[in-house]
């Protein structure tokens, strides 16, 4: 089975990075295995259609808006069901995720597809970084990610040395930094 784990966002506007962030600590921290591909999906748009078209499962990593929930909320959603989640829809990656996934559905080529979601606290600043709510909230994030893995048969296993949330963050904000070259 390929899967392929998308981080979605823009790490310039604060909690909107999770899932960009998520992903590079997934990246930095595990090994996977199987034919597991992790993506720094940013604001991909229509290019997440490649993903959803050639992959058997897509999990995609990202905040998701839902107003009835407070922050630092998690959601797994199937793509299916997130079809017709009209409240989702709030920011311009967001239309893009849902309108690839229902391009997709049409077509009838669509993979398996579960957004896994974190109510943000604060996607308007323009600030990198993730504010104490999220950050309180990332463990889980990504442990939720994992187990989408592991239900789907991935095994997995820590790298050493790993790399933390903060180091994760500060490598965006500083790539050359040696910490944050790959090898």
């Amino acid at each position: 089975m390929r899967i392929a784990v998308v981080g979605a966002g823009t790490v310039i506007f604060r909690d909107e990075g999770v899932g960009v962030y998520a992903q590079r600590f997934l990246q930095e921290n595990y090994e996977f295995d199987g034919d597991v591909t992790l993506v720094d999906g940013g604001v991909l748009g229509f290019q997440l259609m490649t993903y959803y078209t050639d992959y058997d499962k897509v999990i995609i990593l990202d905040t998701i808006t839902m107003k009835e929930e407070g922050p630092g909320a998690l959601f797994n959603i199937p793509g299916e069901e997130l079809l017709g989640l009209g409240s989702y829809k709030q920011t311009a990656h967001e239309v893009e995720i849902v309108e690839m996934l229902e391009i997709a559905a049409l077509n009838g080529n669509l993979s398996d597809v579960h957004i896994i979601g974190i109510v943000p606290e604060d996607i308007l600043s323009v600030k990198a970084g993730l504010s104490d709510t999220i950050k309180e909230a990332f463990p889980a994030f990504v442990t939720e990610a994992l187990a989408e893995l592991e239900r789907s048969g991935v095994g997995y296993r820590p790298k050493k040395p790993g790399m933390s949330l903060d180091e994760v963050i500060e490598c965006y904000a500083n790539p050359t930094a040696p910490r944050c070259v790959p090898q």
